[in-house]
């Protein structure tokens, strides 16, 4: 808002601040994190239901995190949409995208908490509903986010460390995104299973995503890296900048012993919008990589089902993974650092493809 709004202040010194993209960024952080500060004590106090943590956790969730209040994911989607639309472009069509979507995705999860919460359970909206939602959703957005594209950029799905090797088909781009997008979403929700744990990988994947968002919106970095040139994607780097600052307020509460949990207001929504912005500047094997965290998580659970269905026997102690490994004897602040530092790992790697082709 303050970008348009900045046009009919050009007469003012320093007006033209709100011009560049890095400073708005910044502001956007800053703007998301203060926001946090302020609303998470307010809700935490006031916070009166309580959500039943999952059964299917180990027993000493159960019994040492019931009663911690949920949906604080909540407060992250608002602080993070409030600042995009503070700072950002509120005409570029990309941004109103993944607003929206991250939306949506929020408000499956908010309904998902509310029934967890109303009814004192831990089932929520069904799988089949949140799944067909999602896809829904998602396919809906990437078919709008093709629409929007140049001829030159339509339809290519591109590969990391390979410059000039893509995959051209429009139809089955979009199938291939909506199963990224709904990937992504369920992969973090999987993977916010303790305290903090996918709070910091998300906020690092954005941090990258948000480089690669500047870099693909610049023309001359984008010929440079030999990526693709998405006009006006480098706005998207507001919303990145938002989330991070919103995530850092939650972390604050959300460290061991947490104090908040995100809900699956958070976590649909985070994952769905992590998903849906490497969709737009078409880095999406990149975010596989970046997010490689998110992967094991997600890969872990599948293995585990079906090597269960095939042999009525177990690979891991326990599924997500980072459950086996408190089943092994970590502690959970020894399983979300470790975890962590992998994270970064892959956040490195991620950030090579962008000169490795």
């Amino acid at each position: 808002m303050f970008y348009n709004l900045s046009s009919y202040f050009d007469f003012i010194s320093g007006m033209n601040l709100f011009r560049y993209i890095t400073f708005r960024t910044v502001c956007a952080l800053i703007t998301s994190l203060l926001i946090s500060f302020f609303l998470y004590p307010i809700f935490i106090k006031k916070s009166k239901r309580k959500q039943p943590i999952r059964l299917d956790g180990p027993k000493s969730h159960v019994e040492n995190k019931q009663g911690t209040p949920t949906m604080g994911g909540a407060i992250i989607i608002a602080s993070t949409i409030f600042a995009s639309m503070l700072w950002g472009d509120v005409t570029n069509e990309y941004l109103l995208l993944i607003l929206g979507l991250t939306f949506v995705f929020a408000l499956l999860g908010f309904i998902d908490d509310y029934l967890k919460t109303k009814y004192k359970n831990s089932k929520g909206v069904s799988g089949r509903q949140k799944l067909a939602v999602q896809i829904i959703t998602a396919l809906i957005f990437s078919y709008l986010v093709e629409q929007l594209r140049t001829p030159e950029v339509a339809g290519h799905l591109t590969f990391p460390f390979l410059k000039n090797f893509t995959i051209h088909s429009s139809v089955f781009l979009i199938l291939f995104t909506t199963f990224v997008i709904t990937g992504s979403s369920n992969a973090v929700n999987l993977t916010d299973g303790l305290d903090g744990l996918a709070t910091f990988p998300s906020m690092l994947v954005a941090f990258c995503l948000g480089i690669m968002c500047y870099i693909t919106g610049h023309f001359v970095f984008a010929n440079y890296l030999q990526l693709f040139y998405i006009p006006t994607s480098g706005e998207l780097c507001i919303f990145c900048g938002s989330m991070i600052g919103a995530c850092l307020g939650f972390l604050w509460y959300n460290a061991p012993p947490a104090k908040i949990f995100m809900g699956d207001t958070g976590s649909l929504a985070i994952g769905g919008a992590l998903g849906g912005l490497s969709v737009i500047i078409k880095q999406e094997f990149a975010l596989a990589i970046i997010g490689g965290l998110f992967v094991i998580e997600a890969v872990s659970v599948m293995l585990q089902v079906w090597y269960y269905k095939l042999t009525k026997k177990r690979i891991f102690l326990m599924a997500p993974i980072h459950h086996h490994f408190e089943k092994k004897g970590w502690s959970e602040p020894t399983v979300v650092i470790r975890f962590w530092i992998i994270s970064i790992v892959f956040a490195l790697i991620g950030l090579a493809t962008l000169k490795i082709r």
